[in-house]
């Protein structure tokens, strides 16, 4: 099974924007008023704490029998989650005001409209269609979305779970490496030998003015200027995850079904600061690669597609003609690759994108090695 979670922009009357601020406000004074109990006992069985605090949850907030229940799932959760993860036991706070909305409960959906359960009663309210058709067509099933206020907007975050084959490595019919970088957010090198450039240098100057505007105001250390580096770096955040976005979607739509895309393995790359220059650290390690990785491999999943990662050990250094390793055959001041032994040419992002795509083919070589 695979799931996604959807985030979905929902418009809101100023009357229906004041019932749902009341309402996720209500929702988490009762979860953080249910904390405190659950942490003072360390119980977490629901049906002891819906016996023990469920009429009370009603009556002090003013919630609805399912809002109370979601509260006890929302509470219990967290602190399931705390200590699978290994933290200490500890009081959990929920410090933003939200509200869980469990599907065909509290909340359900028509073509054209939501329908959210409040304390006021339901409410029916647009939504923003743009790319989320494809969900709606009867396949996905809807979990508990939860309502979340950001920016000054309104979104439902909705986990949504389908059923997708996964691709055998036997039934692989391309392969693509992929080379991430800053003067090329990604470099694919496929199975005809096709090489395509994704350019990051509107990207790299776009985030060097984000770093010099909040450079500027740090230095003026006040409440005001502190506000605006905040809101920057949100504003900097939703501009790398569109165009991570925007990349990963035309890999996925550019190579046919049952592709195999290949990763160098960076979750080493902030660790590599020592070996970068100062004034270049920022757009060098700070870009999210994980982020594209894991927008990748979903996006991948629902086109038929599969992703893997392996290791970055000599991929920027080895000629993809005659196999010659050496530091010397690339030239990271002009983005260049010249073998010492061959005499062969290319740019060395191009140059990673082959090399990732000559351990694609030895993985699968190995695989099927393996499995006959």
């Amino acid at each position: 099974m695979t799931t996604i979670t959807a985030k979905i922009q929902i418009y809101v009357t100023e009357h229906q924007e004041e019932s749902l601020k009341i309402t996720s406000r209500a929702y988490q004074k009762a979860c953080n008023w249910l904390s405190e109990k659950v942490f003072s006992s360390k119980n977490v069985n629901q049906a002891q704490l819906n016996n023990l605090f469920y009429k009370e949850l009603r009556d002090t907030f003013g919630l609805k029998s399912q809002m109370a229940q979601s509260v006890m799932k929302t509470v219990i959760a967290s602190y399931k989650s705390a200590q699978s993860n290994g933290h200490d036991w500890s009081l959990i706070h929920y410090k933003r005001p939200s509200y869980d909305l469990v599907w065909n409960r509290d909340y359900s959906l028509n073509e054209r409209l939501f329908s959210l359960n409040t304390l006021d009663g339901r409410i029916k309210l647009p939504y923003e269609k743009k790319g989320m058709y494809d969900y709606f067509d009867g396949t996905w099933k809807f979990g508990t979305a939860k309502l979340v206020r950001k920016f000054d907007k309104w979104f439902l975050h909705i986990p949504m779970t389908k059923e997708i084959p996964q691709l055998n490595i036997q039934d692989v019919n391309n392969v693509v490496g992929v080379d991430l970088g800053i003067n090329f957010l990604a470099t694919s090198y496929d199975s005809k030998g096709k090489t395509t450039f994704f350019n990051g240098r509107k990207v790299k100057h776009k985030r060097g003015q984000f770093k010099a505007v909040r450079k500027s105001l740090q230095q003026r250390q006040t409440t005001s200027s502190r506000k605006r580096i905040r809101a920057i770096g949100q504003r900097e955040n939703r501009y790398v995850l569109d165009v991570n976005h925007q990349v990963t979607k035309a890999l996925v739509e550019r190579y046919p079904k049952g592709t195999l895309f290949v990763l160098e393995d960076l979750t080493g790359v902030r660790q590599a600061t020592e070996r970068i220059h100062v004034k270049n650290r920022y757009v060098s390690v700070s870009w999210a690669f994980y982020q594209f990785r894991q927008l990748l491999e979903y996006k991948a999943q629902l086109y038929g597609h599969k992703v893997i990662v392996v290791s970055p050990k000599d991929t920027s250094q080895t000629c993809p003609k005659c196999g010659h390793v050496a530091k010397r055959n690339r030239n990271k001041k002009t983005h260049t690759f010249m073998c010492v032994n061959c005499s062969y040419q290319s740019n060395d992002d191009r140059i990673g994108a082959m090399n990732l795509y000559r351990k694609g083919i030895a993985y699968i070589s190995d695989t099927v090695t393996v499995e006959v």
